[in-house]
């Protein structure tokens, strides 16, 4: 049943929190900056705002969902998009029963008054006039007002917020009078191959482990050469050639051409074509020598190829 809260004498539909299966495997520095951000020093003081920056996919979401059920908050995750509307963002009227209408806190608002976290999703995907509408919020005032309702809502002092933007194209220029307001900015980037693995085993468990090991070597070829292909693209990838190969037959390693192809479509193709660890997968390449010069300098890796390629020996052979 859904909770109320009385504001202002006006009732209030709060929303349910967000209980995702979620782990954040990647920068401890990156963890530690967000939970300071969200500390209270001394009597006086409040929370940061913080902006979590960086490509989609990198984690940015996970990493404020984890570091907020480690302090024991409530999660609240809000959608943003270029159609969000104050409204949305505070509180909303629904028609009732009998004609009568209710109002229904946002996960914001809920979050607001509940004390709990709020991740803002995607936040630079929000217009001004939205991004207007929560400017007291994140100052010292720590409210909002709904016009629809005739209400000023005051934030718990335990309340939090962080946003996420995603550094691509196809978003709005935040205003500065905002950006001031949302600090600091943490910079969530691309994780290291261990921590690429770790992720892609936690995501996809029961993969193989040479498939994990491959997919994430053609990530980390793919970061180095700044392609936004991400750990979510990895773990479609993997979870797709294990679906291809329950459908059709073989191992999944058999199928991770297709598996990159259809998830990361022709840019994928293509680099995969240009000279990856991936390829091995799927018999493109042919012996240890070209695989360590796609793998350049990286030994640990080139030594852990060479050992598969050992095991693999009798193919390459009937290859030749």
């Amino acid at each position: 049943m859904a909770q109320i809260k009385e504001v202002e004498g006006i009732p209030l539909v709060l929303s349910h929190p967000d209980s995702i299966r979620m782990e954040w495997i990647g920068s401890e520095e990156v963890r530690e900056q967000l939970e300071a951000a969200w500390l209270i020093v001394q009597e006086g003081d409040t929370p940061l705002n913080p902006r979590l920056v960086g490509k989609p996919g990198v984690g940015k979401t996970t990493l404020a969902y984890a570091v907020a059920r480690s302090i024991g908050k409530d999660v609240y995750i809000m959608q943003c998009t270029m159609d969000t509307r104050p409204e949305d963002l505070i509180v909303t009227p629904v028609i009732a029963g009998e004609g009568r209408i209710a109002y229904h806190a946002s996960p914001l608002v809920t979050a607001m008054l509940t004390g709990a976290v709020c991740i803002l999703d995607e936040g630079n995907r929000m217009s001004e006039k939205s991004w207007a509408s929560l400017a007291p919020l994140l100052d010292a005032r720590r409210y909002v007002e709904s016009i629809i309702a005739g209400i000023k809502i005051a934030a718990h002092p335990e309340f939090r917020v962080c946003v996420t933007m995603n550094d691509d194209a196809s978003t709005y220029e935040i205003p500065e009078y905002i950006q001031s307001r949302l600090q600091p900015q943490i910079e969530v980037s691309f994780p290291s191959r261990d921590e690429e693995i770790a992720i892609l085993q936690f995501n996809v468990p029961w993969s193989e482990a040479q498939a994990v090991q491959y997919v994430a070597d053609f990530l980390q070829k793919a970061h180095g050469v700044n392609l936004a292909f991400t750990s979510r693209d990895g773990v479609n990838i993997l979870r797709f050639a294990h679906k291809l190969a329950k459908l059709k037959g073989g191992e999944p390693k058999d199928h991770l051409r297709a598996a990159i192809e259809a998830v990361l479509g022709a840019d994928g193709a293509e680099f995969l074509d240009s000279g990856l660890p991936a390829q091995r997968m799927t018999g493109l390449v042919q012996d240890v020598e070209d695989l360590e010069e796609l793998l350049g300098d990286d030994d640990d890796d080139a030594e852990d190829d060479e050992d598969f390629l050992a095991d693999d020996s009798d193919d390459d052979e009937d290859r030749r």
